[in-house]
């Protein structure tokens, strides 16, 4: 971390309670943004010589108060006085607005923020992408990622939302009040939705300082979310399930790293080193939310992470169990994703050619996904077709995301000239966790 990376951190794990409490006490998404960015502009200039604030939020949201205030005073200059009944009104006005922040309850304050970005008129896509950049702060490079989109068509979506947002708003459309019952039940998909895309954003950060520091954050913050949310719906057991697939992945984090910081495949993990509360808070939801009969998608991706959980060892996880998991998954949440994650398992049990046989398919709707090409080629290397093998681990090298990921499919590539015999053994090995995500965003099997 560079010596003002603290500051970047602070901000980040601020954000989403500063611009929410901020959003509550203008009303306005736009003010609450531009207040909220005026007030880092301010830290970047005082913290490094001052010294971090004892509440970095806290700091933030009275900065950017005053700065919207300011704001809303100049803009005030330019307007017609109003009535003379207005002007003759004694009371403070910023009274009232001041005791919407300082007397709130933030707790509440995120999950509001969420379900007004998450309004109904939006299409699903763009209130997850809106609520990713005004919540989470995660650029439009990263949200364009986690949809598989240009940074272009995804500028436009969240461009269109917060038009969208602000027509609602002036329509008085836009409640700043937490929503009743059946309003929250109506966006629960929308939010949880938004939760595990932040969770996954920080989970998949290729670098260990990364995965504890700012962006490690978002899965604390995804998992906060996800228990605010079981709050606010204690009975339902899709909010049970991603609060504990959450809870189960993240569980890994001290064992996901080696000294040098390269990952460390589950196979490979030392599961002394998991972090047993997190597990065991996780399989408690997961057993209480089995009792609904009810299974969703969140809820069969934890099941999954479960059996990875509950495994002693690597030789010990139930496979068979796992496929057939996935086979429910592909009812409920059909995606060529989840065919793939399926065929990892498959292998497990069922040989690589029927597991390259389910995969095939694939080939036009993943062609440009990094794992559909590397397990592929771990298949076909298995299979002895080590032409084919080449061809495939090239395509995955030209596509990987990281340089661990580069880094690892030039083994496989090196390991083609080590002799047939050891290159299928290990691919054998190796084919599931490296090539088999468990869930629908982010590789379960690190």
């Amino acid at each position: 971390m560079s010596d003002l990376g603290w500051i970047d951190q602070a901000i980040t794990a601020a954000r989403p309670r500063a611009v929410a409490a901020l959003l509550r006490y203008f009303r306005d998404l736009d003010v609450a943004e531009e207040a909220f960015q005026e007030a880092c502009l301010r830290a970047l200039k005082t913290w490094p010589q001052n010294g971090p604030p004892r509440d970095a939020a806290a700091w933030l949201i009275m900065v950017a108060r005053n700065a919207g205030i300011d704001g809303a005073r100049r803009r005030a200059k330019t307007q017609e006085l109003p009535d003379e009944a207005a002007i003759s009104d004694l009371d403070d006005a910023e009274e009232g607005m001041a005791d919407r922040l300082d007397g709130g309850h933030y707790r509440d304050d995120i999950l509001r923020l969420l379900f007004i970005c998450c309004h109904p008129e939006l299409p699903a896509i763009q209130q997850v992408a809106l609520a990713l950049r005004v919540v989470s702060g995660l650029s439009v490079r990263q949200i364009a990622r986690a949809f598989v989109v240009s940074e272009a068509a995804m500028e436009q979506r969240i461009t269109r939302a917060k038009g969208r947002i602000a027509e609602a708003n002036r329509k008085g459309e836009v409640r700043f009040e937490a929503p009743g019952a059946i309003e929250r039940a109506e966006r629960l998909a929308a939010v949880a939705a938004m939760a595990y895309l932040v969770f996954n954003e920080g989970y998949s950060a290729p670098d260990p300082l990364e995965a504890e520091g700012p962006r490690g954050v978002l899965c604390d913050e995804a998992i906060r979310l996800g228990r605010l949310l079981l709050r606010l719906f204690p009975a339902e057991p899709e909010i049970m399930g991603l609060t504990a697939l959450m809870l189960l992945q993240h569980a890994r984090l001290p064992a996901r790293f080696d000294a040098d910081g390269q990952t460390v495949l589950l196979e490979k993990q030392d599961r002394a080193a998991w972090n047993g509360t997190m597990i065991a808070e996780g399989l408690a939801l997961i057993d209480k939310a089995m009792r609904h009969r009810r299974p969703g998608p969140y809820l069969v991706q934890a099941a999954i992470a479960a059996l990875h959980a509950r495994a002693p060892s690597w030789e010990d996880t139930d496979w068979v169990e796992i496929e057939a998991l996935y086979a429910v998954l592909e009812r409920l949440a059909p995606s060529p994703i989840v065919t793939l994650n399926r065929a990892a398992a498959a292998m497990k049990t069922r040989g690589a050619a029927e597991a390259l046989e389910m995969i095939e398919p694939l080939a036009e709707r993943l062609a440009g996904y990094f794992n559909f090409h590397g397990m592929r080629g771990a298949l076909l290397l298995e299979l002895g077709r080590r032409g084919e093998a080449r061809e495939a681990f090239d395509r995955a090298i030209a596509l990987a995301n990281t340089p661990a990921e580069a880094a690892y499919i030039r083994e496989r590539l090196d390991a083609l000239t080590d002799g047939a015999e050891r290159s299928r053994r290990k691919a054998r090995a190796r084919v599931g966790p490296s090539f088999g995500p468990a869930s629908l965003a982010h590789d379960a099997l690190k």
